[in-house]
């Protein structure tokens, strides 16, 4: 897995135009020309990350839309080349650049952008989903009231909903049977993206998850890379 190879099939952001530079150089003359305006591949890679992440108002909780504004490219979905031995359907989780895949076949796989652990709380291995849920309840395992004592209101459990740490969607870890307490789940705060600040669990936005979930059935290996 150390030597998988990674190349954009689908990207629209490489050799991209500064566009701060752009404007304060040439555009005025370009203006007279009446090409002042032209859209750039950063303008069209956004344009093509909105309708991903529209709103999606036929939830139990409406799920807003993502500001995309506040989330670097290279985090948006994408189709992208990725050459691996896992089977078609794995997921395969790399902390150390913030992605996560979902292979797809034929040297190909999706690609997501993810928030991931913190250090203090790297892991790597192999893991399954053992169980899944859709607006679950999110009960603090022991080991974060310990460390969160105001973790300890919601010992009996946190219902579903837009402000449930786990949001929409989540992928339930399991190894050999039994419940790692790490979890794949859902989250609308873009901001996240990009950095690690869970206690071992990964974090795509809500309308990324929505979307591996439904393509992700119990049983499914997961990977975590070595960060």
């Amino acid at each position: 897995m150390g030597n998988s190879k990674i190349v954009i099939t689908k990207d629209g952001m490489s050799g991209r135009l500064d566009r701060r530079s752009f404007l304060s150089g040439s555009a005025a003359s370009l203006g007279a020309l009446g090409l002042a305006g032209c859209v750039t591949s950063d303008d069209m890679g956004r344009a093509e990350a909105a309708k991903f992440y529209a709103a999606v108002p036929s939830e139990k909780f409406p799920i807003p839309a993502v500001d995309i504004s506040k989330i670097d490219p290279k985090y948006f979905r994408r189709l992208v080349r990725y050459d691996t031995k896992e089977a078609p359907g794995t997921i395969i989780i790399d902390p150390k650049n913030y992605h996560l895949y979902r292979v797809e076949g034929d040297g190909m796989a999706t690609r997501y952008g993810a928030n991931v652990s913190r250090p203090g709380f790297l892991w790597s291995g192999e893991v399954y989903v053992g169980r899944k849920a859709e607006w679950p309840t999110w009960t603090p395992p022991k080991e974060m009231i310990a460390r969160q004592p105001e973790a300890r209101q919601y010992a009996r459990g946190m219902p579903g909903g837009l402000d449930n740490p786990l949001g929409a969607r989540v992928l339930y870890l399991y190894k050999n049977g039994v419940y790692t307490v790490y979890t794949i789940y859902s989250t609308s705060d873009p901001e996240t993206i990009g950095n690690g600040i869970t206690s071992g669990c990964t974090g795509l936005l809500s309308q990324d998850m929505i979307d591996l979930y439904s393509r992700t059935p119990v049983k499914t290996k997961v990977v975590m890379l070595p960060a």
